[in-house]
């Protein structure tokens, strides 16, 4: 497990490389992007709902704000695995210039098996998420832990499998998964718990990527 402090730590340590500075803006412009879709599609859910007139369309008004930062927080991750493809080769390689020069080109799993692999993985989780959103707006500190126990595999496996099949085949990368679970559920439970904070979510998909690619080279 010494390899996770470190892991989480050095990504710190690269903002002031403009290599790796631009992968992180474009990750954060996107993010925001995918957050204001998310809100305006569940402010949109909201609205139809609450149609109409009467008690039950001024209730289903009061309680919109609160479904909609609840849906939003809760599909972020998802729809976050399904963007993090598109920086995770531009985040791993700034990160290997600067700290595993000595490393030879990547030559891993195709893209195409890379992408499937990872819309995979990201759909799964939307679904699951979809389905336990109604414990979250229920029992709302049930349904946080719930969320973040899966968040932690989901960002684990998901961000690790991504920077991994860079250098392997897909088997491959399942099996070096298998093999250090326990650090990369680590990191993803970091991840996740950063998740949950406004602002510095939108961070995670590059953060995250730079850290599992940290991890890839220590464990």
């Amino acid at each position: 497990m010494k390899a996770v402090p470190a892991s989480l730590l050095l990504p710190l340590r690269q903002l002031d490389d403009p290599a790796f500075r631009r992968p992180l803006l474009k990750g954060l412009g996107v993010a925001l992007l995918a957050f204001a879709g998310l809100a305006w599609l569940a402010d949109w859910g909201v609205a139809w709902l609450a149609g109409g007139t009467g008690w039950l369309a001024t209730i289903a008004g009061l309680l919109g704000g609160l479904l909609v930062l609840a849906s939003t927080f809760w599909l972020f991750v998802p729809v976050m695995l399904g963007i993090t493809g598109i920086f995770s080769d531009e985040v791993a390689e700034a990160v290997e210039r600067r700290f595993y020069p000595a490393l030879p080109p990547a030559a891993g799993a195709s893209v195409a098996a890379q992408v499937k692999a990872g819309l995979g993985l990201a759909l799964r989780f939307l679904v699951i998420s979809l389905a336990l959103l109604p414990l979250a707006l229920v029992a709302p500190p049930l349904g946080v832990v719930v969320y973040w126990v899966l968040a932690a595999v989901s960002l684990g496996y998901g961000l690790f499998d991504g920077v991994a099949q860079r250098r392997m085949g897909v088997a491959d990368s399942l099996a070096l998964r298998r093999r250090h679970r326990s650090q990369i559920l680590a990191i993803g439970a970091a991840l996740a718990a950063l998740a949950l904070v406004p602002v510095v979510n939108l961070l995670v998909p590059v953060l995250g990527t730079a850290a599992m690619t940290h991890l890839l080279h220590r464990a």
